[in-house]
């Protein structure tokens, strides 16, 4: 039943992508024609040298690291360094540089923190700066 549908349904599309294919192929331009085109175009070819540079350096590095991360690196979680695994409350713990022989510390924390000085300005001075809450500030 499915062959039945499949010939009632693409009844042609086949054989005419590979005719069309074929024909395209037996047509194929002179040599000649191609080197006058180099010759009229000389900077093709640095652009193809260009490509073909780019693309093997890009295949190159991919094949042979093809998922490494060259920037991270291992850093061993201490005992009790996960808060709600124990019952200590606080941050994470990490050995420093990984080695699990030195204390552990506590980890950064993850939010920025924004300490604001405890400072009166004149009003005037404050309008000045303040741009909170202004048009054009988000």
């Amino acid at each position: 039943m499915a062959s039945f549908a499949a010939r009632r349904l693409f009844p042609t599309s086949s054989r005419r992508v590979f005719s069309t294919s074929l024909r395209r192929l037996e047509n194929v331009v002179p040599k000649e024609e191609l080197k006058q085109q180099t010759k009229r175009n000389p900077e093709l070819m640095i652009l193809g040298g260009v490509m073909v540079a780019a693309i093997g350096g890009a295949g190159f590095y991919f094949a042979r690291s093809p998922t490494g991360v060259t920037s991270e690196s291992v850093v061993n979680i201490a005992k009790s360094g996960m808060p709600w695994e124990s019952d200590t409350d606080g941050k994470y713990h990490y050995h420093p540089g990984g080695d699990p022989k030195k204390d552990p510390k506590q980890a950064p924390s993850a939010l920025n923190v924004v300490i604001v000085p405890d400072v009166t300005l004149p009003k005037e001075m404050h309008d000045k700066f303040n741009k909170w809450g202004k048009d054009g500030y988000p």
